[in-house]
């Protein structure tokens, strides 16, 4: 009976061995995906980051706190989200993203008419 306990063993572990290994390759390939993606990121920010400067040269000379306002300030508004969306859509047309484009649209509307009444209380 002990023979066959022992085969037993040595294919639990085989099998041990061979999770281990199975493991390890798993880890190798998560570390891969997770450096190409930063790779990507990378080369995305500084591309962004280069056409900001290329129209706005100015943007080279301010510190990070300066970046940082000139972006909530100027570009994460209802207008710039807007924007994006609706470019966001073109490039995925779907019945969602249609959606989003008509609620883009009423917030256009929206912006525009608060333009409206601060340029007409300005006026008075």
């Amino acid at each position: 009976m002990s023979r066959p306990t022992k085969s037993f063993e040595q294919k639990i572990a085989s099998k041990d061995e061979q999770i281990l290994q199975l493991q390890n390759e798993k880890k190798r390939l998560i570390q891969q995906q997770k450096a190409t993606e930063r790779k990507e990121r990378t080369r995305r920010l500084c591309s962004r980051h280069g056409m900001l400067e290329k129209y706005m040269p100015d943007l080279i000379i301010i510190s990070d706190e300066m970046f940082e306002d000139f972006i909530r300030t100027g570009i994460d508004t209802k207008y710039g989200r807007s924007r994006l969306a609706e470019i966001v859509a073109k490039q995925t047309a779907t019945p969602i993203n249609n959606i989003k484009s008509q609620t883009t649209a009423v917030i256009e509307q929206e912006y525009e008419d608060v333009q409206d009444e601060n340029e007409s209380e300005d006026d008075e």
